[in-house]
């Protein structure tokens, strides 16, 4: 007789195990800081608030962000953060800050701050196509019932 209990196996998903319905989150970005709805998006992206999360499988949900235009940056962020990108060119460097992204795409500030949160593999661009962002409040989804987030819970 063994003097331990006997060990319970660790649960692992398998990718055909997991559910068919993913359920649907609304996340209202409005007067909120930038990278707190960033975790929150990517935490629920992935599923780790599961309790049959598994690494290296998706068993997250579907995640909308709407008022993206209102999201906050702090400290002098607005202006002196800049994102830069290099086409492969000669000349090809393009960098615009906080406050020229927001005006040519305000969508472009939350999909770039979450998908950084991601992995960077096959698995994050099967879990990327869940996220749908939307700059002002209203969005197209309101058939698949989502859940709204409170706001308490974006910290």
């Amino acid at each position: 007789m063994p003097r331990y209990p006997a060990i319970k196996p660790t649960f692992s998903a398998k990718a055909h195990e997991m559910p068919a319905q993913r359920r649907w989150y609304v996340i209202d970005a409005a007067n909120h800081v930038l990278g707190k709805v960033a975790v929150k998006a990517a935490k629920l992206l992935r599923g780790k608030e599961k309790a049959i999360f598994t690494p290296h499988c998706d068993t997250g949900d579907f995640v909308i962000v709407v008022n993206a235009d209102k999201v906050v940056l702090t400290g002098k962020k607005e202006l002196q953060k800049t994102y830069t990108s290099f086409s492969g060119y000669v000349g090809g460097h393009k960098s615009e800050t906080v406050r020229d992204r927001r005006k040519r795409r305000p969508t472009l500030l939350v999909e770039h701050a979450i998908k950084g949160m991601i992995p960077h593999n096959r698995l994050g661009r099967r879990i990327i196509v869940k996220l749908k962002v939307y700059a002002g409040g209203d969005h197209p989804h309101s058939a698949e019932n989502p859940i709204a987030v409170p706001a308490e819970a974006i910290v």
